[in-house]
């Protein structure tokens, strides 16, 4: 039972009884890739004077921490093309009670801002990488360059960051086949990946629909060459963890359609535009923005007004193949992650 005060209790609890600890904060859908599971070719953006300012993330992060939100990770789009955006951060990384700061990248800007980030207070970051084949990875990104990923990578190596993870996409005749690449290149450096299950994200997923692979699948390809053993380690999300005896890295799977994990959900969503978003797969939203800008420095009231909106978290994302019917139909781009 969380406690309140001014009516305002200090912990997010829904009405399925699990605790919001973890928040994804979108700060601009725009990004310097296309990729084929994220977004169209030609992409409409959010006009900039519907984006919430930096100065209201930083206050939605301040209402989070304050109601018990103990990681935030910064998402988008592609978070590094948001103009000033490390003075966000840096913000962020100073709220008292704040366990992690983290981000989610595709690498285009960590040959510059690596070390800045890990100097604002981010322990970890996540690098979307689907292909160290340079034709596979411009297939999958339409415009994305892989050696200047490749460079961001190395400087993130450098910068100090607790921790490194490469998040993959398995998506079959645009990368399935390099997934041992890709678990050697982190072997070698002593990073983690995550392999992600392709999600509907309402950019042409009939035509995606072939190309899904499955975690199972992906776990069976790494156990014809390694021995593999389940842990029960946790980094704050939905992953399930592999390691390999002996190695540093950790090897997880996000399963949203082949093994959901909505019955320990602990984290919430937050649009560029302001939006709480309760569920990645379901339309559940709250306008904090409207709050912000109609009761500017009223910290109570926007608290309020996020542990309200509990009540609408659903108990699941009902994701599920073949059809994936009833569930939100969002650009991945516009979700934030």
């Amino acid at each position: 039972m969380a406690t309140q005060r001014h009516g305002v209790p200090d912990r997010l609890i829904d009405r399925f009884g699990r605790q919001v600890t973890y928040v994804r904060l979108s700060v601009t859908d725009r990004c310097d890739f296309r990729c084929v599971y994220c977004m169209g070719e030609r992409m409409t953006f959010i006009p900039r004077a519907q984006l919430l300012t930096l100065e209201e993330m930083a206050t939605v992060g301040q209402a989070f921490v304050a109601l018990g939100v103990r990681k935030l990770r910064i998402t988008g789009g592609e978070p590094l093309v948001r103009r000033n955006v490390i003075s966000l951060i840096r913000q962020l990384g100073r709220l008292p009670g704040l366990e992690e700061l983290t981000l989610t990248t595709n690498g285009s800007q960590l040959e510059r801002l690596a070390r800045p980030l890990c100097d604002a207070g981010v322990k970890r970051i996540n690098i979307s990488l689907d292909s160290l084949d340079p034709q596979h990875f411009r297939r999958i990104t339409r415009i994305g360059d892989l050696s200047k990923v490749l460079r961001g990578i190395d400087a993130a190596l450098a910068a100090g960051f607790e921790r490194i993870k490469l998040n993959t996409v398995a998506i079959r005749d645009r990368g399935d086949d390099e997934v041992l690449a890709l678990l050697d290149f982190v072997l070698a450096r002593d990073m983690d990946i995550t392999f992600i299950e392709q999600m509907p994200a309402g950019v042409d997923d009939e035509a995606l629909a072939p190309a899904f692979v499955s975690s199972a699948e992906v776990l069976d390809l790494i156990r014809s060459r390694h021995d593999v053993v389940a842990t029960d380690e946790t980094t704050g999300g939905p992953a399930r963890y592999y390691r390999i005896p002996g190695k540093a890295t950790r090897i997880g799977f996000i399963s949203p359609r082949s093994h959901s994990f909505c019955e320990r959900c602990n984290r919430v969503r937050v649009t560029t535009e302001g939006k709480l978003l309760l569920c990645l797969g379901q339309e559940q939203s709250v306008d904090l923005k409207q709050v912000l800008r109609a009761h500017p420095g009223d910290l109570i009231r926007l608290k309020r007004t996020i542990a309200a909106a509990m009540e609408l978290k659903p108990r699941g994302h009902d994701f599920n193949l073949p059809q994936d019917r009833g569930v939100a139909v969002r650009p991945m781009s516009a979700t934030g992650g």
